[in-house]
């Protein structure tokens, strides 16, 4: 390391660490908001007119199946561009992509067209998202990544609570084409923050001072010194011995049930709201945005909780009982208005254990092949999930019921729970 100024000891530390936190957030934020704005449009019978998708719940789920299948396998494929352009590239890239995605989708009138917006999307989006666990790897030392993973993961969050009422006003004022514009412009935002305020790692950044430099750098050390064997490694030889980690495919187990669950919520909650449950559209948009709310103040608790105590497999086994308690207590409700609530607690479970999901991914991988192991862990937990939207719809075909298609999910919620009790006995 490089020998730093005299004076550091009495520098106050910048902290540019903490701004790239929140531009992390923004840029996910923005991102979610445009992949769960089609669960907002499939409720809207202009759309559903438009796109000629009246009376078939297969096709709408392909919407979100056809982006989650693109997103999954360039989550895995692309993500090693991460670990070559390094993260700042390779997130611009993406956004561009992305918004070229939303703007397709609001000029077409066919279906097949729509498809490959969401396809195209899916690519953008899949090569974005390791390359948030890669800044975290690079940035923050370890005793900080509990608050870290807390405040980007937050996007994932605050999206529905934002996109739901937001996308449901532009639709009712202006229409469903309107929506997908908006957010296109809205996509804009993460590109500008991403291109002036951010680069690889914190050493290349001149507005981190030698104090903020010296307090991430030693918090690194000690990691550093522990997966020191495995960094020294090829790429080829990092990637053979991941692929013997037994922890780390018990965690992408966690993630493939955890974001199987998220994807068919997500994607078929305002229809159920609206349909089965009779709500309004005003309401449908409010209550939507419940398991955002309930989500910000548990993963404001999580990120402390990480930090504090060191483990994260026991945030991430009660984060998947409460999921899948809520889910299932959500349909056996009696009240409208419960049911809403049970699925707002459930979801707000399930971003309890997010942080500690990525927190436990950057323990266990160096930063060597971090954007490659992101990429495996999202990848695959996106593939999986893909079938979620699909898989919801054909149950709710089958039975004509939209809350049998939710109590569906309740299983992906156990297989969950398996996986972190295996990780807690592993003392993760």
């Amino acid at each position: 390391m490089e020998q730093l100024p005299e004076g550091t000891m009495n520098q106050k530390p910048t902290r540019q660490r903490h701004l790239l936190s929140f531009i992390l957030l923004i840029t996910l934020l923005i991102a979610f908001m445009d992949r769960v704005n089609i669960s907002v449009l499939i409720a809207d019978p202009q759309f559903i007119n438009d796109l000629q998708l009246e009376g078939q719940p297969m096709k709408m789920g392909m919407l979100m199946t056809a982006f989650l299948f693109a997103y999954g396998a360039c989550s895995f494929l692309l993500a090693p561009l991460g670990d070559y352009l390094g993260p700042r590239k390779a997130m611009l890239i993406a956004v561009f992509i992305w918004i070229l995605s939303i703007v397709i989708g609001g000029l077409t009138s066919f279906f097949g067209l729509l498809i490959v917006s969401r396809i195209l999307l899916g690519i953008g989006e899949g090569l974005h998202y390791p390359m948030q666990n890669t800044f975290v790897k690079n940035w923050f030392p370890v005793k900080e990544r509990g608050r870290a993973n807390m405040v980007w993961s937050m996007g994932i969050t605050l999206a529905p609570v934002v996109s739901m009422p937001l996308v449901s006003a532009m639709v009712y004022y202006a229409g469903w084409r309107f929506s997908f514009f908006g957010l296109a412009l809205i996509g804009l935002i993460p590109l500008v923050l991403l291109w002036f305020f951010t680069t690889d790692t914190p050493r290349q950044n001149k507005r981190v001072n030698s104090a903020e430099l010296e307090l991430i750098e030693s918090g690194l050390a000690t990691e550093k010194a522990v997966q020191g064997q495995l960094e020294q490694g090829t790429f080829k030889q990092n990637i053979a011995a991941l692929s013997k980690n037994t922890s780390f495919w018990l965690l992408v187990l966690f993630m493939c049930c955890q974001t199987f669950v998220y994807f068919g919520v997500m994607t078929w909650l305002p229809v159920y709201l609206k349909n089965s449950r009779g709500f309004s559209w005003a309401e449908m948009g409010a209550l939507a945005s419940l398991p955002g709310v309930a989500g910000f103040f548990t993963k404001l608790v999580s990120g402390y909780v990480l930090d504090a105590f060191g483990r994260r497999a026991p945030v991430l086994l009660i984060a998947m009982i409460g999921l899948g308690t809520g889910i299932y207590t959500s349909v056996a409700a009696t009240s409208n208005v419960m049911s809403a609530i049970f699925i707002a607690l459930g979801m707000g479970f399930m971003s309890f254990g997010t942080p500690a999901a990525y927190t436990l991914l950057q323990d266990l991988v160096p930063g060597k092949i971090i954007s490659t192991a992101s990429g495996i862990l999202v990848g695959l937990s996106n593939a999986l999930s893909g079938f979620a939207p699909l898989a919801v719809g054909f149950v709710i075909s089958a039975t004509g019921h939209p809350e049998s298609g939710i109590a569906f999910l309740s299983c992906a919620a156990a297989l969950g729970a398996v996986s972190a009790f295996i990780l807690l006995l592993r003392k993760h």
